[in-house]
């Protein structure tokens, strides 16, 4: 490849690694809001209270976004100084955003559990913060990775 198709490409990793953490986001929270909307109208229906809490639920894949954005930042700086690290992108958006996903899952199921017995929040919480995790760890060590790249580490 010349140097003027590899310049088109500098930021790929970076468009990569944020559009699949927004994708996931954007599965996860879509799948926890279609069960928050379940619960809400089962609740309705029979006259019971429907808690508002489960917007923190259907919320809470979003911050997967932000993390991609974090990396995405990085990536540039990077490309910026000529390292077009492509792959390094795709692999932390990938699982980034598959964190997301899941946690979309797991807070669609904890939405059917809370309409259904109004109890269990701080249990359904610290399930969403371990697949949380998964996200935060991939992008530290994304960062980590960077450093060490930069010879800063």
């Amino acid at each position: 490849m010349g140097s003027g198709i590899m310049m088109q490409f500098k930021d790929l990793g970076a468009i990569l690694v944020l559009g699949l953490a927004a994708l996931g986001s954007a599965f996860g929270t879509g799948i926890a809001g279609m069960s928050a909307i379940g619960a809400w109208k089962k609740n309705f229906s029979q006259n019971k209270p429907a808690s508002f809490m489960l917007v923190v639920f259907t919320a809470a894949p979003l911050t997967q976004t932000v993390y991609g954005m974090i990396v995405m930042r990085q990536l540039m700086e990077i490309a910026n100084k000529g390292q077009y690290l492509w792959s390094v992108g795709a692999f932390a958006g990938l699982a980034i955003g598959l964190s997301a996903l899941w946690q979309g899952k797991c807070a669609a199921v904890a939405s059917d559990a809370m309409g259904e017995t109004g109890k269990g929040f701080g249990n359904y919480l610290v399930v969403l913060g371990m697949t949380e995790t998964v996200a935060l760890l991939v992008m530290a060590f994304t960062l980590m990775l960077f450093g060490i790249i930069s010879g800063g580490a």
